[in-house]
């Protein structure tokens, strides 16, 4: 009899486990456990997916031939690559918050296009770096192209890093090579390969726009790059972009300091204004050099905190 009660309740025990095992595997099927399935969760709350070209998109006015095959894929490529790297493309929005009020006002006064701003941000991120050819600052500008267009560069100076002056000799270059070229876009793409680089490979290939010139890969890419930054930033969320006006970065607020002579000490300088070096170097990152020279008692005008 003990015998008999004891197989019983092995036999309740076993069923009762299995109905357990059941039940846990029916609630795991449909997908109620989300360690069980972590792809589906994912794919909730990040999407990487094909994006769909605007139907027209222009630089100054200009529009783009989207019905070109070649330039619809060149496009569609830099859309992706500025648009999924996530961390550059909010650094882009953010520092467009930051410097676009310096520039824009500066492209209107040459009678450039507002679009140009975007060629900054294409050129340099609106950062003040230094090219593997030598190019410096937001514009990029070389150092021949600076000085003849007027810009001091040297060692104590080099006015490449000042954003207004260096916004107006990209003007004047841009309005030089529209009288050059004919378009606006093509001022553009000299921007980047050079008036003689450009007018040489329209010569050669006996055609008279940039959208049919055969270019190396970093020019092919530039104004298809120029484009992608202009519809991003045009439409930030419908690339997924979100932000508040506060995640931006802000204009620095200064006024200025007229200077006619030898500064030997800048960090002195500096706290005359309740100001330390950093501070006065980040506002003037075209003074390299802890002093100024100015044997020549040239006039400088100096930006200070408010």
């Amino acid at each position: 009899m003990n015998n008999k009660r004891y197989h019983i309740l092995i036999i309740l025990s076993l069923l009762a486990m299995s109905a357990f095992l059941v039940s846990t595997l029916e609630i795991d099927d449909k997908g109620d456990n989300p360690v069980n399935d972590p792809d589906k969760n994912t794919a909730k709350t990040y999407e990487i997916k094909a994006l769909k070209l605007p139907k027209r998109m222009d630089f100054a006015g200009e529009p783009a031939p989207l019905d070109k095959q070649d330039i619809r894929e060149r496009i569609d490529r830099e859309l992706l690559v500025n648009t999924y790297w996530q961390s550059n493309g909010l650094l882009m929005f953010k520092r467009a918050h930051k410097y676009f009020s310096i520039i824009e006002p500066i492209l209107a006064r040459y009678n450039v296009p507002d679009d140009f701003k975007y060629l900054a941000v294409a050129e340099s991120g609106l950062q003040h770096v230094t090219s593997p050819a030598g190019a410096k600052g937001i514009w990029q500008i070389m150092k021949a192209t600076g000085r003849e267009h007027g810009l001091e560069i040297n060692d104590n100076v080099d006015e490449r890093y000042h954003i207004e002056k260096s916004t107006e000799v990209a003007c004047q270059y841009l309005l030089e090579s529209k009288e050059k070229f004919g378009s606006w876009t093509m001022a553009a793409a000299a921007y980047n390969a050079g008036n003689n680089g450009i007018g040489k490979r329209l010569e050669e290939q006996e055609v008279d726009n940039y959208y049919d010139l055969l270019l190396g890969t970093e020019t092919s890419r530039y104004i298809p790059r120029i484009l992608a930054i202009k519809e991003i930033l045009s439409h930030p969320h419908k690339y997924g972009f979100q932000f508040d006006k506060s995640d931006l970065y802000e204009p620095h607020q200064y006024h200025l300091v007229r200077v006619d002579s030898v500064i030997n000490d800048m960090n002195n300088f500096a706290q005359k204004f309740d100001m330390n070096y950093k501070e006065l170097k980040i506002l003037n990152p075209w003074l390299r050099e802890d002093h100024l020279n100015n044997d020549s008692r040239k006039e400088y005008f100096i930006k200070v905190k408010k």
